[in-house]
C-alpha cells in the first residue's frame, strides 16, 4: 500500500503544506509515499501527468484536496494504466462522496432528504412537494454553504416556493462551477453542541474526533455508534468519515458522510493518529 499526497503549487517536489504533517507521520511508520497534481487532476488536464511520479504496481490511498466524482475518475483511469490501483475504486467514491449514494442506506439516521438532477426550477419544486411544508435546508450533492446560512441555506418554510428558489438559486451561484448533481433538500432538525467527526475502515469506526470546524470542542464520551454501524458496513466503502451532531432531543444524527481520503483532519489530532487507522494490505 501507498499513500499518495498533492503537491505544493510552488514547490511541486513537496508535499502540500496542509498535508505535510501526515506525510512525514506516514514516512516515519514505514508507508511509501507519492506526489500528485491536485489542481491538474480537478481542472480536467492531463491525468497520466498528474500521476507520472507514481510508481506501477501499488495499490493507493489518497489524502489531500477535495475532487470531484469526474476527477476521481480520471485519477482512477491514470493510476489504472500504470498498473496502479486505489483502494477505494470509482464507483465507491462516487458512492461515498455524493449524497445520493449513500442517503438510502442511513435514512433512518439522518434528516428526510429529497433532490433534483440538475438545476431546472420544476425539478426543485417536485423536490420541495416531496417534503411538503416546514423549514428545509439546501445544498448541492457534495456540499453546502452553510457559512452564508441565510442567503444559501436555511429555508425557513418550503411551502413559500418563491423564498425557497430564490435561496437555492443563491446556493448554485456561489457554488459556481463546483456545484455537483443538483438540488439536495433536508429537512431541518435543530442541533445542539458541536458536531463529531468519526472515521470508519472497512465499517468499523477506528477513530473519533472533534470537526475541523470546532477542534476545541472534544468528542462527548457517552457517543453511541452500536445501532449506526451495522448501516455504514452495509455501504461496503472502504473509507468514510461520518459526522454526527446531537439534535435537541438527545438523538445523535447523521449530518453527513464523506469519503475519508479528502475528509479534512482536526487542528488538534495528530498526524500519526490518522495514519495509524488507514489499512496496510
Amino acid at each position: 500500500m501507498m499513500l499518495l499526497f498533492p503537491t505544493d503549487v510552488l514547490r511541486p517536489q513537496r508535499v502540500d503544506e496542509h498535508f505535510a504533517g501526515e506525510a512525514q507521520a506516514a514516512r516515519a511508520l514505514d508507508w511509501s509515499i507519492a506526489l500528485v497534481d491536485h489542481d491538474a487532476l480537478a481542472g480536467g488536464a492531463d491525468c497520466a501527468v498528474a500521476v507520472a511520479g507514481v510508481p506501477a504496481d501499488e495499490v493507493v490511498i489518497y489524502r489531500g484536496w477535495m475532487l470531484s466524482s469526474r476527477a476521481y475518475g480520471g485519477l482512477a483511469a491514470a493510476l489504472a494504466a500504470r498498473g496502479s490501483r486505489l483502494h477505494t475504486d470509482a464507483g465507491q467514491y462516487h458512492r461515498g462522496h455524493e449524497l445520493p449514494g449513500w442517503y438510502a442506506a442511513l435514512s433512518a439516521f439522518t434528516p428526510a432528504s429529497a433532490w433534483t438532477v440538475g438545476t431546472g426550477r420544476g425539478g426543485f419544486d417536485t423536490a420541495c412537494a416531496a417534503l411538503g411544508s416546514g423549514p428545509a435546508i439546501v445544498r448541492d450533492y457534495s456540499k453546502s454553504m452553510k457559512h452564508y446560512w441565510h442567503e444559501a441555506t436555511y429555508i425557513p418554510d418550503l411551502a413559500d416556493a418563491a423564498a425557497a428558489w430564490t435561496i437555492a438559486a443563491r446556493m448554485a451561484d456561489l457554488r459556481g462551477d463546483d456545484f455537483t448533481g443538483g438540488y439536495v433538500l433536508r429537512r431541518y432538525e435543530p442541533f445542539t453542541g458541536a458536531e463529531v467527526r468519526t472515521w470508519w475502515i472497512g465499517g468499523v469506526c477506528r477513530l473519533v474526533t472533534a470537526h475541523p470546524d470546532t477542534p476545541n470542542d472534544p468528542p462527548p464520551e457517552d457517543l453511541d455508534l452500536t445501532a449506526l454501524q451495522p448501516a455504514i458496513a452495509g455501504l461496503d466503502l472502504p473509507f468514510v468519515t461520518v459526522d454526527l451532531a446531537r439534535r435537541t432531543d438527545g438523538v445523535w444524527r447523521v449530518v453527513e458522510l464523506g469519503d475519508g481520503q479528502v475528509s479534512d483532519r482536526p487542528a488538534n489530532v495528530a498526524p500519526e493518529d490518522l495514519i495509524t487507522i488507514l489499512p496496510r494490505t
